[in-house]
């Protein structure tokens, strides 16, 4: 067994040094905690955990926006298809005592092809207006050559476009379209 008188003064020494390695580490340890705390605060000073969940709320806000965006975008197509989309005109001239091609055939189609022919028919003392149905493009009642001119073009007509056709006073021959 070894003196107690040369044992003491070792275990000192030992537990010095065991005191200033126990030091330098909770130093260190200070240091990394304080550069972790660096690194995971978000702008304002808040902790990681706070900053993550700030981000999942925002995460979860955009997502309800977006749900309620898909709504709007899914009413606006379904509103789309049934507004007037392709449309055919037609101007003429039916009476010989009138000029200057003011009588005309407006065809009005939705991405159904249902919609309305309007003509006018204008003559020196009056102007008439008609209305004929188109369903699934198909008219609820006979139509002029001219109506059913405007209502081929309105078939044809796509991305918004207005195909118009004139005859004589436009200065544009039978049968020519135009785009507007």
């Amino acid at each position: 067994m070894p003196d107690p008188a040369t044992l003491t003064p070792v275990l000192i020494v030992a537990l010095g040094v065991c005191l200033v390695g126990l030091a330098l580490v909770w130093r260190r340890l200070g240091t990394l905690q304080g550069r972790l705390d660096g690194v995971t605060r978000g702008e304002d000073g808040q902790s990681l955990q706070g900053v993550l969940e700030t981000h999942l709320g925002r995460v979860v806000e955009m997502q309800s926006e977006v749900v309620g965006l898909g709504r709007r975008t899914d009413r606006l197509e379904v509103d789309g298809r049934r507004a007037f989309q392709r449309i055919g005109l037609v101007r003429f001239n039916p009476f010989e005592d009138t000029g200057g091609n003011q009588s005309f055939a407006l065809a009005l189609l939705d991405a159904e092809e249902d919609g309305v022919v309007i003509s006018s028919l204008h003559s020196r003392g009056s102007t008439r207006i008609y209305a004929k149905a188109i369903a699934a493009g198909r008219p609820e009642a006979a139509l002029s050559d001219e109506e059913t001119e405007a209502l081929g073009l309105a078939r044809d007509a796509t991305g918004g476009r207005v195909a118009i056709r004139g005859r004589a006073a436009a200065g544009l021959p039978a049968g020519s379209r135009g785009g507007r």
